[in-house]
């Protein structure tokens, strides 16, 4: 069959380069397109008339001239064979994606069209807005020559101005920690970095009437001295990141010396071989592991005194020569004792507090990964306790993987009540025999015992303020922290979701450790706000004292330059007129001579008087030059 003329170009084989001319390096997708653009060019082609059609996006109306004569449409196979060579050539899947990219740089550039019209249209109307408000600030000026062409030079002077200054103040202030970004420090004061910590009122109404002398704690701490401080390390109250905070967050003259790898650290006195801390970072758990106050108050001194046997046990001799004291009573003279020891040193006792319920949680998690504490001696009145006295709540080697309601079953676990039973004198009930006494009696001498104990350590702190707690320790010790407190709020027992009726049962197994955080949490914002206010006393009374002392000393400034003035004056005016000089020094003399004759003739009256009234009364000597002397001064001074 033959085919027409017009198709016999299309199905000619592809030219070939010409001689000399450099061999072909670029991709076929680049070589196809190049052969349509020259293939387009020719005149008279196929391509050439298609291509000589509307732009793209742009439909034929219905005025609108055919560029192709009726034969050319009716065939649009010779069409298809024109394109053969240059686009049927090349494989499917890159026709396909020659397509698609030809759609997206349309696509392209029509956004970019329509975003350049925009931001065109936005100046323009914001040239116009501008315009007008700097012909109303500037009008009468528009009056001068040109005034348009420098006007907008200086429009867009101040434009390019002000968007330099705020790329250079986001370069030099970045995000919104920068002061000057923080509108509202220039129309009120600072937050107090200590408020609502817990995100309760800053205010509350206080529960429990203390003394001043409860509320004021100011520990004169000599750590060149004897003094020393003793942590009680309560399970899962934050008690670890304090203890951190001890060795290694606090300015000292000497600090504590923490290696690499080692949890303790040692804690030297400035020129000495003798620690001021006893915690678990820098003795280790010397008393056994997480000692409470009963253990302490008997092992430290021990310990202290140079005794490493810290756990030697009284003999029965000794228990049976001491004397017996009533289980529920104690002596000042003992808690006194148990303050120093023998060689005079002072001991500070400080703990941390934590929410009851969420202590408990944490320590059930903590039991669930393994955790047992067996280390833990649980001395008290010199001997352990037996096994019958205090049961295990599991029989293999730890009690992991426990469940909540296992671990709250259990009614000799020691997390029931642990703050209270670590913070009270456990001889007073006999340790960890129950049948000394009734439970509830029990229950109220252990509550009472570790509220006492509490209010007369020398600093307490709480989970729940962290900032608060570093202040009242800063001020209690009169030793400043190098890095402020942390407040987590997000932690393992927070991660736990019970309902109202499991976080009842938990605090009905801690009833006493809620009484004593309810007393413990009073006493400590109490704390806090009577420091407070002692300080923002103490802040006014310097502001008066140097107020005062800037009056004084501007009232002093004042009345010598006013002296220097008066004598250069008189100085000057004796220089310029002797003679008014010779005349003062007559009127000075003339004051003087009626000075001193008034004053003899009142002398002489009263003498005569005092003659008349007592006639038998020896005159006295005194001499009258004294009231002269006097009256001299005094008209000299007025002078």
């Amino acid at each position: 069959m033959a085919l027409p003329a017009c198709a016999a170009p299309a199905l000619r084989p592809p030219l070939q380069p010409e001689r000399g001319a450099p061999a072909r390096t670029t991709c076929p997708r680049r070589h196809s397109r190049v052969e349509a653009e020259l293939a387009a060019s020719r005149p008279g082609s196929v391509a050439a008339s298609v291509r000589a059609g509307p732009p793209r996006g742009v439909s034929r109306g219905f005025n609108s001239q055919p560029l192709l004569d009726e034969p050319l449409k009716a065939s649009s196979s010779l069409a298809g064979a024109a394109r053969a060579p240059l686009f049927a050539l090349l494989p499917r899947g890159r026709r396909r994606r020659m397509h698609d990219l030809r759609r997206r740089w349309d696509l392209g550039s029509l956004c970019r069209a329509l975003l350049t019209r925009g931001l065109a249209a936005l100046g323009h109307s914001l040239k116009h807005v501008l315009g007008a408000i700097f012909s109303k600030i500037f009008g009468p000026l528009a009056s001068v020559g040109n005034m348009d062409e420098k006007s907008n030079k200086l429009l867009l002077a101040l434009v390019m101005l002000f968007l330099f200054a705020v790329i250079v103040l986001q370069y030099v202030c970045p995000g919104t920690e920068c002061q000057l970004l923080r509108l509202q420090a220039f129309s009120s004061p600072m937050p107090d970095p200590y408020r609502s910590e817990d995100e309760s009122s800053a205010r509350f109404v206080p529960r429990y009437n203390f003394s001043r002398g409860d509320l004021l704690r100011k520990v004169d701490f000599d750590i060149k001295g004897d003094d020393l401080i003793v942590f009680l390390h309560i399970q899962k109250t934050g008690g670890t990141t304090f203890g951190r905070h001890l060795v290694r967050n606090i300015q000292l003259e000497q600090p504590c010396e923490c290696r690499v790898g080692q949890k303790k650290c040692t804690c030297h006195r400035p020129g000495k071989r003798e620690t001021w801390l006893f915690s678990r970072f820098s003795t280790g758990w010397s008393c056994g592991l997480h000692a409470d106050w009963t253990e302490l108050t008997s092992c430290v001194p021990a310990v202290v005194d140079g005794k490493r046997d810290a756990r030697l046990r009284p003999s029965s001799k000794d228990r049976r020569d001491s004397p017996k004291t009533n289980p529920g009573a104690t002596s000042p003279a003992s808690t006194k004792a148990r303050n120093t020891s023998k060689s005079g040193k002072n001991f500070h006792y400080i703990t941390i507090l934590r929410d009851p319920v969420s202590r408990y949680l944490s320590e059930w998690r903590h039991v669930q990964r393994g955790a047992t504490w067996k280390a833990s001696l649980h001395v008290c009145d010199g001997r352990p306790p037996t096994s019958e006295e205090l049961p295990s709540c599991y029989t293999g080697d730890d009690w992991s993987g426990c469940p909540l309601k296992e671990f709250m079953d259990c009614p000799y676990n020691l997390a029931n009540n642990r703050q209270v039973r670590m913070l009270s004198d456990l001889t007073l009930v006999g340790c960890y025999n129950l049948s000394v006494m009734p439970e509830k009696q029990r229950n109220k001498v252990l509550l009472e015992s570790a509220k006492t104990n509490l209010k007369h350590m020398a600093f307490f702190g709480l989970t729940e303020f962290q900032r608060k707690t570093q202040y009242l320790f800063e001020k209690t010790f009169n030793m400043n922290f190098i890095s402020p407190f942390t407040q987590y709020n997000t932690t393992r027992a927070s991660s736990v979701e019970i309902n109202e009726e499991i976080q009842k049962r938990i605090e009905g197994l801690n009833f006493l450790d809620m009484e004593l955080y309810s007393y413990a949490k009073d006493l400590f914002l109490q704390r806090y706000q009577f420091m407070r206010q002692k300080e923002h006393q103490e802040a006014r009374r310097k502001r008066q004292e140097q107020r005062k002392f800037l009056k004084g000393k501007l009232l002093q400034t004042h009345f010598q330059s006013q002296s220097q003035g008066q004598s250069q004056n008189l100085s000057q005016n004796q220089s310029q007129n002797p003679n008014l000089n010779a005349n003062q020094n007559v009127t000075q003399n003339l004051i003087q001579n009626l000075t001193q004759t008034s004053s003899q003739n009142s002398s002489q009256k009263e003498n005569r008087e005092s003659q008349r009234q007592n006639p038998g009364q020896e005159q006295s000597d005194s001499n009258p030059s004294n009231g002269t002397n006097d009256y001299i001064g005094s008209v000299e001074k007025w002078r």
